[in-house]
Parts: C-alpha cells; structure tokens; sequence
C-alpha cells in the first residue's frame, strides 16, 4: 500500500497577535506571519505518512495543531519549514471550513456549480449531479435563495453534499459532522462509509472521541503542535482518556 500524503519534518507558525483572527489570504503569505515578535508554533517537526485507503483519526485539545494540520495537507497553509507531498495523480476534498469558496450573494444552486469548478468538476458533470446534490442537503427549497440566508447546518449540509458528490482519493473532514441535525450526521457517516468501502482515503478531525474510535483505523494525538502518539484506534484512546 503506497502512501496518499506524506509529511516531512513540517513545521507552522503564526504570529500571536493575529492567530485568532488571521484570513485565508494570510495563511497563504506566510510573510504576514512576521511581525519581529516569537511566532505561536501551531506545528512542530511534524512527520506523518497516510496509507492509501486509511481511516485515520486526528485527536487533541483545542489549539493541538489538528486544523491546521488539516490545512497543511490541502495546500491552504504552506508549512514554514518541511514538506508536504500528495501522491501523483489524486483527487482530493477538503471540507475543513464551512462554505470556503461560497459566493455569499449567490445562490446555493450557483455556488454548487462554482465550489464544483474549484475542486475540478465540469460543469457537464454538474449538470448530471445538481439534483442528487441537493437532495442530500435537503434543501430543495432554500437552494435558488443567497447563502448568505443559509444557516451555519444548512451551510455544512451544502458543503459536505458538494464535497462528497464524486469520490474523492482523499477527503478531509474538520468537525463539519457536528454541525446540523443528528439524522444527517447519520447520513455523512454512512457516505463517508461509502467512500471508504470504495477506497477513498478519509482524514477527520472530531471532538468526539466515540466517533472516530468506530470509523477510524488509525488515531493521530497531538499536543502543542508535536504527535504524542500515533497507533490503533482503541489504544490511542484509551491512552488519551487515561491522559485527561
């Protein structure tokens, strides 16, 4: 089994100042993280390889580095130090924030057809999956209203259908599952089972610990930015709770 992503050595760090309230056009520069002040260290020599078809979970207290490193491997955040490689030739879905790329005066329809250019769908290919889309968000009847309207569920609903709608090689899940209703929480997990049954390569980030023991193979533990433990799921966690 090759590996899907790989991390060398990586490190990240982000001006303290503005790491509560830094824009994507930050994370992209790192030359605005520079103020002449000691930078926050979101990720420390971080090393990690990710197998092809793997369930792995990422676990830790807020501020452990797992969004970020979530970031680091969708190419949103360039890591200062260190190297990060996707293997050739694959596909992959980031939903680690809700309605990145969304047009807030455009219509959910629309954005389903602008966020399906961004991750590489033809619009042809839009054209045969529009329908399915929006019936698994349901919202058949918000979907030609601004999404500005939308809720911050109607907003996951959207963005997860959206994301999941073509199997990716590689999906990126952050906390999108805790957003919105327990019956589609339902729902993505048993897409999200899908995708894995068919060979997609799925990395989540959830506070909930329960969730990621049953859907994960794999339990990744961070704290301050450094892996305290990297192993099978049910032994990662028991260590983590006896940690806590």
């Amino acid at each position: 089994m090759s590996d899907a992503i790989r991390l060398e050595h990586v490190s990240v760090g982000f001006d303290r100042q503005r790491v509560r309230t830094r824009r994507l056009v930050d994370a992209l520069d790192p030359r605005r993280w520079r103020s002449g002040r000691e930078p926050f260290q979101a990720l420390r020599d971080v090393s990690l390889q990710i197998r092809t078809g793997e369930r792995v979970g990422l676990i830790g207290r807020n501020g452990a580095g797992k969004s970020t490193l979530l970031r680091v491997m969708a190419g949103v955040i360039a890591p200062q130090t260190g190297q990060v490689a996707l293997a050739p030739g694959l596909t992959l879905s980031p939903l680690i924030e809700l309605g990145i790329g969304f047009h807030p005066e455009l219509s959910g329809r629309e954005n389903c057809y602008l966020g399906g250019t961004l991750i590489g769908h033809a619009p042809r290919e839009m054209d045969r999956r529009i329908d399915e889309i929006i019936a698994f968000a349901e919202l058949e009847q918000f979907i030609d209203q601004p999404v500005k309207t939308y809720s911050s569920g109607m907003f996951a609903r959207l963005a997860f259908a959206l994301a999941t709608s073509i199997r990716p090689d590689v999906l990126l899940v952050d906390e999108v599952l805790s957003v919105g209703d327990q019956f589609f929480a339902k729902k993505s997990i048993a897409r999200m089972q899908k995708l894995m049954a068919q060979g997609s390569t799925v990395i989540l980030v959830s506070h909930s610990l329960d969730l990621l023991v049953t859907q994960c193979s794999r339990l990744v533990w961070l704290e301050h930015g450094t892996i305290v433990r990297d192993g099978p799921s049910a032994e990662v966690a028991a260590a983590y709770r006896t940690s806590h």
